[in-house]
């Protein structure tokens, strides 16, 4: 598919949803969402190239074109999409390099930016580049679960411990991905933080309240830059907010899916 032998699912009938994955995840963590929505709407997600059940092949591509492609082969026709975190910048990618599959947009968590000028991020990426570079993948699956997981005012005994395995399962999986030498990403240019005005579609932004500051900022300044966009801040959960408050953000979803 587009070039790469990428999995992907889809069901049920109705208005099209897609769900992209958070980058500590793969398209297991809409399990929930996926089983719920597919009685009233046709319901797609996949793995991203690199994650789960996808491989990475060499070459250059475009994320915003996969889902263009998945939505396409799904049969979705102007969709929902749903991103969490790096699947929510695809999300927006998507909807500005291809708008019209794009009905809605239902952001979770985006960053825009990888927050390069946040010092806890900046230190969060040398400590996982360290333990890749000498192999300890437990090790920066562990880093990932306490920035992404955790967030920076939890400790790990503090989380749902089955939410902590899901994700430590899937985040394990990406690092052990083999990833060619020849491989190059074709980003958007301007890129989508600079093209938020841009944006013509009902939009619903949600984070957790424990998240990481630059992600809480991000979506603020989504909110603010996006026509209409709707914010909405979960409490008592951090970065993978969907898996910790699973029925509280499928209220949200369902609210924004019959208002918009």
């Amino acid at each position: 598919m587009n070039g790469a032998d990428l999995y992907a699912e889809w069901t049920g009938a109705g208005p099209g949803l897609l769900f992209l994955h958070a980058g500590v995840a793969d398209s297991r963590m809409w399990d929930s969402e996926f089983d719920s929505f597919s009685d009233r709407f046709r319901v797609a997600r996949f793995d991203t190239r690199g994650f789960g059940r996808s491989p990475m092949p060499s070459g250059s591509f475009a994320y915003h074109d996969d889902v263009a492609e998945v939505a396409r082969e799904a049969g979705l026709g102007r969709a929902t999409l749903i991103g969490c975190s790096f699947g929510a910048n695809i999300a927006l990618d998507t909807c500005l390099a291809h708008p019209e599959l794009v009905e809605r947009l239902v952001l979770v968590a985006p960053g825009l930016v990888g927050g390069d000028d946040d010092e806890a991020m900046r230190r969060f990426g040398e400590e996982e580049e360290a333990a890749l570079e000498r192999g300890d993948l437990d090790g920066a699956t562990e880093l990932n679960l306490r920035m992404w997981v955790d967030g920076p005012r939890r400790a790990p005994g503090q989380v749902d411990a089955a939410v902590r395995e899901r994700v430590r399962v899937m985040q394990r999986d990406a690092f052990a991905v083999e990833m060619p030498e020849s491989v190059a990403r074709v980003r958007l240019d301007p890129p989508a933080s600079e093209r938020l005005g841009e944006i013509r579609v009902p939009t619903l932004v949600v984070v957790g309240a424990l998240d990481v500051p630059f992600i809480l900022a991000a979506t603020d300044r989504v909110q603010r830059e996006v026509p209409g966009a709707q914010r909405f801040v979960i409490p008592d959960a951090a970065h993978m907010v969907t898996m910790e408050r699973p029925a509280e953000f499928q209220r949200l979803l369902e609210d924004f899916l019959r208002s918009s």
